[in-house]
């Protein structure tokens, strides 16, 4: 058959050009459960008929959601693409509430969702979700629906009948992503948009087929989704696994040692944290040796090749250092590409000079994902920035829409990866496109500029972020405006400003109320000689930390304030001394140039 045009086409593609024995894999009870292609295409039909049995349609909205990935997840998707059903996938971790808005914003008939609590969290929102019929689990459990009863094994023809009558541009899933505030909003993406996207960075992807890949970013996120659309279409063999089973030797990264696979910032940073605190350990030349190969590193950068004297350097310190942190991962990865979080520099300089070959990749949800991916093969790479556009996608810096150095303005895109809309929502559509000479361009709402950097192609490096919503090194998002707010409705807070984008947690910066904190000082007998020393004083301090913790209560994990520094001067829109002020004249704040002005103070709460 031709390349892939519709989702459910590539493990059509895989059974005729790269039929695998163990194409989809995963610890079922503790054991390895492998499919074969052929059988996975097997239960991809008796699905399909399934549905078309249980009066599922072209159009109808089908949910899914999952703690861990698996082959069902996989099987499922295909399964309802190709009776022209759109796949709704939603993160396991969402409260009830939330399930009951977007299962109702999509009219979703029909649920399936994996073990734990997913199950109950997704009959309690079906009591508030009239349109969602039944609700399957993966996992047989008692008083529940098994996935497997919808199975069957007749109706064939109709299903190819609906396939044959699907096209590339008809939607095909609708993926709701957090905003500042409100609720999400449901990106509506087709076939074309996800399937352009997985053969542009099909040649990104240093494998071949048969190559072990491990999969344990979630699925419900369109970076892993794309992905192992990409490794079907390429007839890698996929391993899927949890976040909580990767490490040690028992850890599914040890069993699998894997050639490939994708990860999120934090990840890496947990990894090289576990690395340099057992080289802490080591004593005499051991520990000399450590820290020696790990210097070297810090002149590193791709493309590097070295001789003589030094390339003896580097072979030593590979054979007595690097060559153990490859064993770590298993000893035959051949790359990684890192997304969801801008990734730190050094992270992806350090492996990658010990033979571990990091790449970073860029996008959004609205782009399917990727705009950009620095390449592991020639020279589009450098540390620090995100690659060159992949093949289709053009990139333009926008400077007119803003107040940026030299060079640098909003990235916007375009190409057949840019979704369709936001479901349901035509204006907050039409908000986020801008044509420029007669072109639709995709505002991203990230600050970045492209370099000639004399490699044949221009870089894209991104230095900020346009949208206040911030993003940690986890990938996960964050709302400060909210948790800002209600901060500031305490007695004892004037201002505060949540930071956290790239960064391992939230923290805060918590200018105090002057004269509300005196008179609590006064009352508690405290004595100072300025307000510099009242504010370092261990009792204030103390008050502040009950202060965060109370409203930490109210917050999800990911948002919780973890540390946070006292600010003695207020923050003003306008400046006697001509300094640049913090707030704007309707007192918004401006959150560069305070990122800027306490970078020193916010850096070290992070060390």
């Amino acid at each position: 058959m031709d390349r892939p045009t519709r989702l459910f086409d590539f493990i059509h593609y895989q059974l005729e050009k790269y039929p695998q024995e163990k194409a989809f894999s995963y610890r079922r009870n503790g054991k390895w459960v492998h499919y074969s292609t052929e059988e996975s295409v097997s239960i991809i039909n008796r699905i399909s008929c399934g549905l078309l049995e249980a009066g599922i349609r072209p159009g109808d909205k089908i949910a899914s959601a999952v703690y861990q990935n698996r082959p069902e997840w996989t099987f499922l998707d295909a399964g309802m693409n190709q009776v022209g059903a759109i796949h709704i996938p939603l993160y396991a971790t969402i409260s009830p509430s939330e399930y009951v808005y977007i299962l109702n914003d999509a009219e979703v008939k029909m649920a399936f969702v994996g073990g734990g609590d997913l199950f109950e969290k997704m009959t309690i929102a079906q009591e508030d979700v009239p349109t969602l019929d039944q609700v399957y689990t993966f996992d047989q459990m008692e008083g529940a629906p098994f996935w497997e009863d919808i199975f069957n094994d007749h109706g064939m023809d109709r299903v190819e009948e609906v396939m044959a009558g699907i096209l590339p541009d008809e939607l095909a899933t609708i993926i709701y992503t957090s905003g500042t505030t409100g609720h999400p909003k449901g990106v509506m993406l087709s076939h074309r948009n996800i399937v352009s996207n997985t053969i542009a960075i099909d040649d990104y992807i240093p494998c071949q087929a048969g190559d072990r890949i491990l999969s344990f970013l979630p699925v419900s996120h369109i970076f892993e989704r794309t992905a192992n659309y990409t490794y079907i279409g390429s007839g890698y063999s996929i391993y899927y696994a949890g976040m909580d089973n990767l490490g040690g030797e028992e850890g599914d990264i040890r069993a699998v040692n894997p050639h490939f696979f994708t990860a999120v910032p934090r990840l890496l940073e947990k990894v090289y944290e576990k690395i340099m605190a057992k080289g802490q350990t080591l004593k005499g030349i051991k520990r000399a040796l450590f820290f020696w190969a790990v210097g070297m590193t810090k002149d590193w950068e791709y493309g590097d090749q070295y001789t003589g004297l030094k390339a003896f350097r580097w072979r030593l310190a590979d054979k007595l250092i690097f060559s153990k942190w490859r064993e770590a991962l298993g000893g035959n990865v051949k790359g990684i590409v890192c997304g969801s979080a801008p990734l730190a520099s050094r992270l992806a300089q350090v492996f990658s000079a010990a033979g571990i070959p990091i790449r970073e990749g860029y996008g959004l949800t609205e782009t399917s994902p990727g705009l950009c991916i620095a390449q592991f093969k020639g020279p589009g790479a450098r540390l620090g920035y995100v690659g060159p556009p992949i093949p289709g996608v053009e990139i333009m810096i926008d400077p007119a829409s803003g107040d940026y150095v030299e060079g640098e303005g909003e990235v916007l895109a375009r190409g057949p990866n840019i979704m369709l809309g936001y479901y349901k929502k035509p204006d907050e559509t039409a908000a986020v496109f801008r044509e420029i000479d007669g072109k639709r361009w995709f505002k991203t709402g990230d600050i970045g500029r492209l370099d000639d950097l004399g490699l044949g192609q221009p870089l894209l490096k991104i230095t900020d972020r346009k949208k206040e919503l911030l993003k940690t090194s986890g990938g996960k998002y964050v709302a400060p405006a909210p948790i800002e707010n209600k901060l500031k409705e305490s007695l004892y807070i004037e201002n505060a400003m949540i930071v956290g984008d790239r960064r391992k947690f939230v923290s805060a910066l918590l200018v105090p109320a002057s004269d509300q904190l005196a008179e609590w000082a006064s009352q508690s007998g405290i004595t100072y000689l300025n307000e510099t020393e009242l504010l370092k004083h261990p009792a204030v301090l103390s008050m502040y930390g009950g202060l965060v913790e109370e409203f930490n209560k109210d917050l999800s994990q990911v948002e919780k304030i973890k540390k946070f520094i006292l600010l003695g001067d207020p923050w003003l829109p306008n400046r006697s001394d001509g300094s640049e002020s913090e707030l704007t004249p309707t007192l918004k704040l401006k959150r560069r140039v305070i990122l800027r002005k306490f970078a020193h103070q916010i850096d070290q709460m992070y060390q």
